[in-house]
């Protein structure tokens, strides 16, 4: 007699053996006749212009995601909304600490810039801004 685990293992086994049964038949049924069209970047019926690999701004999927998180959070909002009288207090207090922690993230990502679409690219020194020679420390302070 199998135990729970036994089981489970079976359902796995039977699980990979599917997935590749399923790749094997679509490898031996397709037909494989690339040429220069099929292989071509699709951009909506458009040409294409220039290559595939172009280098996006990271800040698109940054606000992005950080859209979908207060997105998430909405969706928790809601159902405690509906039932909120039959809660009570501590449910009332749990949610103000939760809304709290997301105005903080909020402020987080406020205060870092991550929301602003057009940020400045951020001032990296060079070692000839960092060293001062002598000559010019001299200037500086009038000798």
């Amino acid at each position: 007699m199998l135990s729970n685990f036994g089981i489970i293992l079976i359902f796995f086994i039977i699980g990979a053996v599917f997935v590749l049964l399923g790749l094997f038949t679509s490898a031996i049924i397709r037909p494989s006749n690339p040429n220069p069209l099929k292989l071509s970047t699709y951009e909506c019926g458009e040409e294409p212009i220039g290559g595939p690999w172009v280098k996006f701004n990271l800040r698109y999927y940054t606000v992005a995601l950080i859209f979908l998180l207060f997105e998430v959070e909405i969706v928790f909002l809601f159902p405690w909304a509906v039932v909120f009288k039959s809660l009570g207090w501590f449910a009332f207090i749990e949610m103000l600490v939760f809304v709290g922690i997301l105005v903080a993230g909020l402020a987080y990502v406020w205060a870092k810039g991550d929301l602003e679409w057009d940020r400045p690219k951020p001032y990296i020194p060079k070692l000839r801004d960092l060293v001062i020679t002598a000559g010019r420390a001299a200037e500086d302070t009038g000798k």
